[in-house]
């Protein structure tokens, strides 16, 4: 299992090399101001970091999308699982979850704002919360509805308690579901968390783009955009990390 282990990492470590390398030779060749070579990236980090433009964004990014990402979880977990239990709560929400998932979000920001009247956090949170609630909430919603039926038809014979049936059934049953959710909860809650950045007061990461976009430091641009990408990749290893430990039995050998 080590040695599994071991050598996944070198798979993935050896692919993002192996991209970096072919990036850094292939740069070259193209406008500097359409691409910019890894190595140019990297300095323009340090810029960033030197002069503390990029704590700041990060700081403010971080709080909306771990604000957005904790009222969609909230909202997402009981929401789903009401919806999955009770048949008057599905055929209630169905036609909302449907209609707003099927709606492209991006459309949506702009009367955000205007619900809030603010500028601040809270319609960038809103926004974050709005793009990553609908996975977690189908997820958990299935998974609920999906429940082996035999199962519960055991608990019942034994007269378990509505109580005992939730904790020791429904629950750890639907865990590894919504852990799947929350992991695509995290990818949209992202790009929300920059297309509010973007819409509504041009702050964060967001406000990092757009800036240096404009002014076609494609080097600098870069560097945000790469640090939301490594942000997905360790909030998603550390969903994938938690899942592992809470549900066990889904560990199985690739």
């Amino acid at each position: 299992m080590r040695r599994l282990r071991l050598g996944d990492w070198a798979v993935r470590l050896g692919s993002i090399a192996f991209v970096l390398l072919v990036w850094e030779f292939v740069a070259p060749r193209f406008n500097p101001l359409i691409i910019r070579s890894p190595s140019a990236i990297f300095r323009a980090f340090f810029e960033l970091v030197g002069t503390g433009e990029l704590q700041d964004a990060l700081g403010q990014s971080l709080r909306e999308l771990f604000a957005g990402l904790a009222i969609a979880i909230v909202v997402g977990v009981v929401l789903g699982i009401a919806s999955g239990r009770w048949r008057f709560v599905y055929n209630a929400l169905d036609p909302w979850v449907s209609a707003l998932y099927s709606v492209p979000s991006v459309a949506l920001v702009p009367l955000i704002a205007v619900a809030f009247r603010s500028l601040g956090d809270p319609p960038r949170i809103a926004t974050v919360a709005l793009f990553a609630v609908f996975p977690i909430l189908i997820n958990t919603q299935q998974a609920v509805r999906n429940l082996d039926r035999s199962l519960l038809e055991v608990a019942r014979a034994f007269n378990t308690s509505e109580r005992r049936l939730w904790s020791d059934l429904i629950i750890p049953s639907a865990v590894p579901f919504i852990l799947a959710g929350v992991r695509l909860g995290i990818g949209r809650g992202l790009i929300g968390m920059i297309v509010a950045e973007f819409f509504v007061g041009l702050v964060g990461m967001g406000y990092l783009i757009v800036e240096y976009e404009n002014v076609f430091r494609i080097d600098r641009m870069f560097v945000p955009v790469i640090i939301v990408a490594a942000m997905g990749i360790i909030l998603m290893g550390f969903v994938q990390w938690l899942e592992v430990r809470v549900a066990p039995w889904l560990r199985r050998e690739q």
